[in-house]
């Protein structure tokens, strides 16, 4: 029986999710949420579905009545998102907020299928950082003085990537997190949020040469103390996100051109500067010649992806657990190997839509400063989500980064959670600048004298000229007329007169 669910439930789970993923984009048909409120209803419902499904399959599967409490534990967290949210908020941004909870649903999925201990702790970190982040776009909203904390942003990101790079516990070859009170943090996750918020300070204050080199400088500064706390994949995103900012701001492909080039000289000498990075190129340009040993790791996950197939195997049918850590860094393969290519796919897809609604909302700003925020938040998540992607997937080296939302880590799922909303507060900015935009053209259609006031009283007066003129006509034409009349009258009278004296001279004779 068990076998039968788990076949039939990976053809519908990929169903499910294919439908969800379509909704992601129909919902760009439509200018305004209350249009969209239909298909955001839907894209619940698939939600709700795929949700339900795995953990059918996972209930089945292991026989654990735990499992099952866990996702009445899920359910209620993301029900509890998803209503609050709209009660809160009631101007916010839907598909954000769904996306969020799809990505956050996938996670559970496959970490309770790796390890439930893991889920579970991931599960209690969400429920806290979820409540900590709704209030975040209260505060974009309400507190207009953050643009002014440039200068702030830089000198915090700095010295808490000091620390790490001084006091920090070494991982894997690299300093990237430091404990307090025996909770774990990675402050390179919360200081790319500070730093897109520098870089969008500094820029909109002004984008002249000066400025725009003492921003190339402390950026520097984040990138330098990274590199040598060999968090490489970190210092890329951070390198990344300045360039491509800086070209946004100023529209001057020189710098994009100077980056590039710059970027590329930085890899070179990571390269030879670095011994972790020439063993993961090593590993990127022929894994099987080193499967063993460097390679190791990309191969499994490369024969995860190719066994699991479009439709996967099903859950606690592969063998993820073959994977070094599968749920960290390798969760992408994971997810392709027991749910399938087109489940995994419409996730990347999902990513790319949010994307998308991260630039809409960054093009329509009109407060620069906003609307760089957005650009650069928007570019952090897409960049990591290709990272991670394309190193599962050996499209590149890998970098050690992880997938927003789904892999296990609790300091990059409050990061990315406080990245969603933030994005929502610039959202609701957003909507109130369109309604401002709105009432002042109406006032201005009212005051100026093309405006709706003037052109009614323009043509009420119109009117009462016509009215008149017709008036003035008909009397000028009574008038002609009657003159008309008169002078027909007395040509007759001199007709009849000339007649008569005739006629009486004609009798004299």
């Amino acid at each position: 029986m068990e076998y039968y669910i788990t076949e039939l439930s990976k053809y519908f789970i990929a169903l499910f999710m294919a439908f969800y993923t379509m909704e992601c984009f129909l919902v760009f048909r439509f200018a305004d949420e209350e249009r969209r409120k239909g298909g955001y209803i839907r894209q619940n419902l698939f939600m709700f579905l795929v949700h339900f499904s795995c953990f059918l399959v996972i209930c089945f599967e292991t026989g654990r009545p735990e499992y099952l409490l866990f996702y009445v534990l899920q359910q209620i967290l993301l029900f509890a998102v998803i209503v609050l949210f709209r009660m809160i908020y009631p101007k916010g941004n839907l598909l954000l907020i769904n996306n969020m909870c799809m990505l956050l649903c996938i996670g559970f999925v496959i970490l309770s299928r790796i390890s439930f201990e893991k889920a579970i702790k991931q599960f209690f970190i969400v429920a806290v950082s979820v409540i900590a982040a709704m209030l975040i776009p209260y505060l974009i909203h309400r507190f207009k003085f953050l643009k002014s904390l440039t200068w702030v942003y830089a000198a915090v990101g700095i010295t808490a990537l000091g620390i790490v790079l001084i006091f920090g516990s070494v991982t894997y070859g690299s300093k990237i997190s430091y404990s307090v009170g025996g909770i774990t943090f990675q402050p390179s996750e919360f200081v790319k949020i500070l730093f897109v918020f520098f870089v969008a300070g500094a820029l909109y204050e002004s984008q002249s040469f000066p400025r725009v080199l003492l921003t190339a400088v402390v950026a520097g500064i984040h990138v330098v103390i990274l590199a040598a706390s060999r968090d490489l994949g970190s210092a890329l995103i951070f390198f990344v996100v300045y360039v491509l900012m800086v070209f946004i701001a100023t529209g001057n492909w020189l710098y994009l051109l100077l980056g590039g080039a710059g970027g590329c000289g930085a890899a070179v000498l990571a390269y030879r500067v670095f011994t972790h990075v020439q063993v993961r190129v090593q590993a990127w340009q022929d894994p099987f010649g080193c499967i063993d040993d460097a390679g190791y790791q990309i191969t499994q996950s490369l024969f995860a992806i190719s066994s699991g197939g479009w439709f996967g195997l099903g859950l606690f049918r592969g063998t993820p657990d073959s994977i070094p850590l599968v749920e960290a860094d390798f969760v992408f393969s994971a997810v392709a190997e027991e749910l399938g290519l087109l489940f995994s796919v419409c996730m990347i897809l999902i990513c790319v839509s949010c994307f998308i609604m991260f630039m809409r909302i960054a093009m329509r700003l009109k407060d620069r400063f906003y609307q760089l925020t957005a650009f650069g938040l928007g570019i952090t998540y897409i960049f990591q989500v290709f990272l991670t992607v394309g190193g599962d997937t050996k499209f590149i080296p890998m970098t050690g980064v992880t997938l927003p939302l789904v892999s296990y880590g609790g300091s990059s799922v409050l990061t990315t959670l406080i990245l969603f909303f933030v994005v929502e507060g610039l959202y609701i900015i957003r909507q109130e600048e369109g309604a401002k935009r709105v009432k002042r053209k109406k006032q201005k259609r009212r005051t100026e004298p093309g405006g709706s006031g003037a052109a009614a009283a323009a043509r009420t007066e119109g009117i009462r000229g016509a009215a008149a003129a017709a008036r003035t006509e008909r009397a000028r034409g009574t008038a002609e007329a009657g003159r008309t009349a008169e002078g027909r009258s007395a040509a007759e009278s001199q007709d009849d007169s000339a007649f008569r004296e005739k006629v009486g001279a004609e009798e004299t004779e």
